[in-house]
């Protein structure tokens, strides 16, 4: 699925499931992204943001070790930066101001992940 458009295009990925986090990340690489973690805690993910890095689009899960993902797609967002939120729970459950994120149900299609990130 290698794609030369993607070439040099980074996409910061959130999840504390380290086997989903390592799948997530071979398929990124092989769809030709850089990945910028994978990143297993809020406070990694928002230091990564907060580094001025280079970040194309994310894909974060909702929770991560007991936290919400939250403020780092609010973080994302204020940088004008696609995300796609990934989780097991319903997208129902998402905060008011948050809803119009994408919302896809682990395991998630890469492609449609891509689609929803506009890459």
């Amino acid at each position: 699925m290698s794609d030369r458009t993607h070439a040099g295009r980074r996409v910061l990925v959130a999840e504390d499931e380290y086997i989903l986090a390592d799948d997530l990340q071979l398929s990124l690489e092989e769809a030709g992204l850089a990945v910028v973690g994978p990143f297993a805690t809020l406070q990694d993910v928002l230091e990564a943001i907060a580094s001025g890095s280079t970040i194309d689009a994310a894909i974060l899960d909702v929770n991560l070790g007991g936290q919400q993902v939250y403020p780092a797609a609010e973080a994302l967002r204020e940088r004008q930066t696609p995300v796609v939120f990934v989780t097991g729970y319903e997208a129902a459950s998402l905060p008011e101001g948050l809803c119009d994120i994408p919302c896809l149900s682990k395991p998630i299609d890469l492609r449609q992940a891509l689609e929803a990130l506009g890459l």
